[in-house]
């Protein structure tokens, strides 16, 4: 099904325009019996939707942070990732199941779906449920976190875009929390 696309204004001139789509999220979540923390993002990236997995973008540190957290070397193939979280009792997925979204910016977003996260919660004992940074914990208190009466704790977004953080502070910062639950 092609995405259905409408031309939204950006900042400056109403001729600087740039196509919004509606879009699906085309990535199933990582999980098994034996996850114990759910770590969601807000919804992939033009790369990881191109990757076909989660934080596919190579500035995003996710896979380093996660990697140094668990003391392990960092993954390069959807595989040795999707192994990694699984190893580590590790689920992932994103907070939105569909909206409107232009390219990758989260300020964008739009006309939210979010994801049935029972999914998850019924199949494997989570106890902890975490969102990386501020968008996903936006929306998961706006369209999750009353509906499921869990609250998620946020992390620091391991995004390019949160340049105040740098990895190892991310690493210090993300391991003391996973570390109390791992």
């Amino acid at each position: 099904m092609k995405p259905q696309k409408t031309q939204v204004p950006l900042r400056g001139p109403a001729s600087c325009l740039q196509e919004e789509n509606m879009v699906v999220h085309p990535i199933e979540p990582v999980y098994d019996e034996h996850s114990e923390v759910l770590i969601l993002g807000s919804f992939p990236s033009v790369k990881s939707r191109e990757e076909g997995f989660f934080y596919g973008h190579p500035q995003n540190r996710f896979w380093k942070v996660i990697a140094a957290v668990c003391g392990e070397p960092v993954p390069g193939t959807v595989e040795e990732k999707r192994s990694l979280l699984l190893r580590n009792h590790i689920a992932v997925w994103d907070v939105i199941r569909s909206c409107d979204i232009t390219g990758s910016s989260d300020a964008s977003i739009r006309n939210v779906t979010p994801n049935d996260l029972r999914r998850i919660l019924d199949a494997a004992p989570i106890r902890a449920i975490y969102v990386n940074g501020k968008t996903a914990e936006r929306y998961y208190k706006k369209y999750i976190e009353k509906t499921l009466g869990i609250p998620a704790a946020c992390l620091p977004s391991t995004s390019p875009a949160n340049a105040a953080w740098s990895a190892e502070k991310l690493v210090g910062e993300w391991g003391k929390v996973l570390h109390n639950v791992l």
